[in-house]
């Protein structure tokens, strides 16, 4: 098959000015472009072409590939060098953090209890970060000696701030997580009221409207992520936590390990994605997870949001469009084409039925089946 072209940017810094290094396979028509540019070089120790970092630099380079190449921009940025992604990638990373001396940090215990627990990175951090707030509130106060009704002045302080129910319910778990978790105390706080959760139906767009995204998506890893958030129902986590072994293609299954609250389960795999999955292992040719960032590591959750953003703009579609929300399309689309609701609660992973049944509330097949009463007026009257 014909590769796809790509370019990936890097910063550079060579005899103490910046570059941008420009990556690629040996490409004839990309040589040929490379030359228009202003004053192109080789670097023998980066491997790759450079030129100066410049604004009119950075723009020439989208200029002179524009319908030639796709700009891999993962590992650069105009504002800031290398990774786009500065967070600490693991729980040992908040224990050598530097903080400000006057704030106080997350206890050792606590984190300690995270990794035993074996708790979600993600879920750790917000737990960490909130629980550092609610400790520096009560600076210089021992821990043990605060009572529910300071809890619920700081809880009640967090609603004068506007802080939205989700951030304030994480609050509160992060602190229960501490007295009843850590410190063994079994519903030390259980009488705390968390705020009225709002029921929102799930957010879906068409099966046109998807079709619209995958078919303006040009490169085929992008494609490959856009369409296998669809055609399986994952989550972005699940995605990219997905390793080549995991797509299991005799028994046409997708094995997800691991999943939110450490559940394993299968779900579908298409034939028409598998033959795009082939596709782009042939090209890619990942190492260990199935999307691998330029350097080889796990591809990053910032970097499918914007693989879904520039798909949706690209296709017109003027609302927001996230990796859950195709995950909220697939289940709704598998409910209007007749699947059973306990088939689908299987596939998402859900352990409550109760969940997958909202469904029911945005699945519009049934729905466009029913007439109106105004029908059965005279409209010559209106």
């Amino acid at each position: 098959m014909n590769r796809q072209r790509c370019i990936t940017l890097k910063h550079l810094l060579i005899n103490n000015e910046r570059m941008i290094g420009l990556k690629f396979y040996p490409d004839k028509v990309i040589e040929t472009l490379i030359k228009t540019l202003d004053s192109p070089k080789w670097s023998s120790k980066y491997n790759m072409v450079y030129i100066k970092n410049t604004p009119k630099n950075y723009r020439s380079i989208f200029k002179t590939f524009k319908g030639v190449a796709w700009i891999n921009l993962s590992s650069f940025s105009l504002n800031k060098r290398g990774t786009n992604n500065n967070s600490p990638i693991s729980i040992d990373d908040y224990r050598h953090r530097q903080l400000p001396k006057d704030r106080i940090r997350c206890p050792e215990e606590y984190l300690q209890k995270l990794e035993l627990k074996q708790y979600a990175f993600n879920t750790a951090r917000t737990y960490i970060t909130m629980f550092e707030h609610f400790i520096n509130h009560h600076k210089g106060q021992d821990l043990l000696s605060i009572d529910e009704e300071q809890i619920r002045l700081y809880l009640q302080l967090l609603v004068q701030q506007k802080k939205s129910g989700s951030y304030i319910n994480q609050m509160i778990n992060s602190i229960k997580f501490y007295y009843e978790i850590v410190m063994g105390m079994p519903n030390r706080f259980y009488s705390i009221e968390r705020p009225i959760k709002r029921k929102q139906l799930p957010k879906v767009i068409s099966k046109e409207e998807i079709q619209r995204m995958i078919a303006h998506t040009d490169n085929l890893k992008h494609k490959c992520i856009i369409s296998l958030l669809y055609s399986s129902g994952l989550r972005r986590a699940e995605l990219l936590n997905l390793k080549i072994n995991d797509i299991d293609s005799n028994r046409m299954v997708i094995n997800v390990l691991g999943g939110k609250g450490g559940k394993d389960r299968i779900t579908v795999l298409s034939p028409a994605v598998l033959k795009l999955l082939r596709e782009y292992y042939r090209f890619y040719k990942p190492k260990v997870y199935l999307f691998e960032g330029a350097k080889g590591e796990k591809y990053s959750g910032s970097s499918v949001s914007r693989v879904i953003d520039k798909a949706r703009i690209r296709a017109n579609i003027k609302k927001k469009v996230t990796a859950h929300m195709l995950r909220h399309s697939f289940a709704t689309h598998l409910l209007e084409a007749g699947t059973d609701l306990r088939t689908i609660q299987v596939l998402l992973g859900h352990s409550s039925s109760r969940t997958t049944e909202i469904y029911t509330q945005v699945a519009i097949k049934h729905i466009q089946t029913i007439k109106s009463p105004i029908e059965m007026l005279s409209l010559e009257c209106l």
